[in-house]
C-alpha cells in the first residue's frame, strides 16, 4: 500500500490532557503535510483545528465521554452536539463500559443512540468499545448495540485504559458487523506493518498518534 493511500485511512491523533496549542498545531501541520483522513483531539480544541485545517480535506474529529464514558447520557449527547455546532466533523464516543459489564444491553444502545441523534445528518459516529476490558461476548454484544444505535463505524479503544488494538479484536469486530459498518483499530500501532496488519484484518480507519512513524517507517 503506498503511502498517500495509508494516510487517508489514519486519524492522526492528540489526547494527552497536557497537549498545548503549540502541539496540536503540530499535529495539524503534520496532518497537511501526509494528507491524513483527520485530526482527532478533545472538544475543547476543535475550534483550533478547525481554522488549521481550513482548504484542506482532512475531517476535524473529537472524543467525547473521553477517556471513560461514564457520564450521563445527556452530558454525553450535549458534548457532541457542542462540538458539532464548532466543527467537529466526526465524533468518537466512548460507550458506558461499566453497563456494559452490567449486561444492561438496552443502556449501552440507548447512551449509543443519544449521541447518534446530536450527529444524525452533522457529523460521523464512532463507537469506541473500549476491547481491553470486555470479554469476546461482550465485544459482539457492544458492536451490536452501535450497530443497532446507528452509529457509522465501532472501534477498539480509547489508549487510555489497560490494552489496544488486536488483529484479533478487528477480525471479531469485522465479522460482527459485516461490510456496512466502518472498524477503527486505535490504541498502541506504532509501526506500518501493524498498521497494514489491521486494515488486512478489515479496519477501514486507524487512529494514531505516531502516525509520522507508520508513514515514514
Amino acid at each position: 500500500m503506498d503511502n498517500q493511500t495509508l494516510a487517508k485511512y489514519i486519524d492522526h491523533t492528540l489526547l494527552k490532557a497536557d497537549a498545548t496549542e503549540e502541539a496540536i498545531h503540530k499535529v495539524c501541520e503534520e496532518a497537511k503535510k501526509y494528507n491524513t483522513a483527520s485530526v482527532c483531539v478533545n472538544t475543547s480544541r476543535i475550534p483550533q483545528v478547525v481554522k488549521e485545517l481550513q482548504g484542506t480535506d482532512i475531517k476535524a474529529c473529537c472524543v467525547v465521554g473521553f477517556p471513560l464514558g461514564a457520564m450521563l447520557t445527556a452530558a454525553k449527547a450535549a458534548e457532541a452536539a457542542y462540538a458539532i455546532e464548532v466543527g467537529a466533523q466526526e465524533v468518537d464516543m466512548v460507550i458506558n463500559v461499566g453497563k456494559a459489564k452490567d449486561g444492561d444491553w438496552d443502556f449501552v444502545q440507548a447512551d449509543i443512540a443519544a449521541v447518534k441523534a446530536a450527529c444524525e445528518g452533522r457529523a460521523l459516529l464512532k463507537v469506541i468499545i473500549e476491547t481491553c476490558l470486555l470479554t469476546d461476548a461482550e465485544k459482539v454484544k457492544a458492536c451490536l448495540a452501535a450497530k443497532a444505535a446507528g452509529a457509522d463505524y465501532v472501534k477498539t479503544s480509547t489508549g487510555f485504559s489497560t490494552g489496544g488494538a488486536t488483529v484479533e479484536d478487528i477480525r471479531l469486530m469485522r465479522q460482527t458487523v459485516g461490510s456496512e459498518m466502518g472498524v477503527k483499530a486505535s490504541g498502541g500501532i506504532r509501526t506500518r506493518a501493524a498498521a497494514e496488519a489491521m486494515i488486512e484484518a478489515g479496519a477501514t480507519r486507524i487512529g494514531a498518534s505516531s502516525s509520522k512513524g507508520i508513514l515514514e517507517g
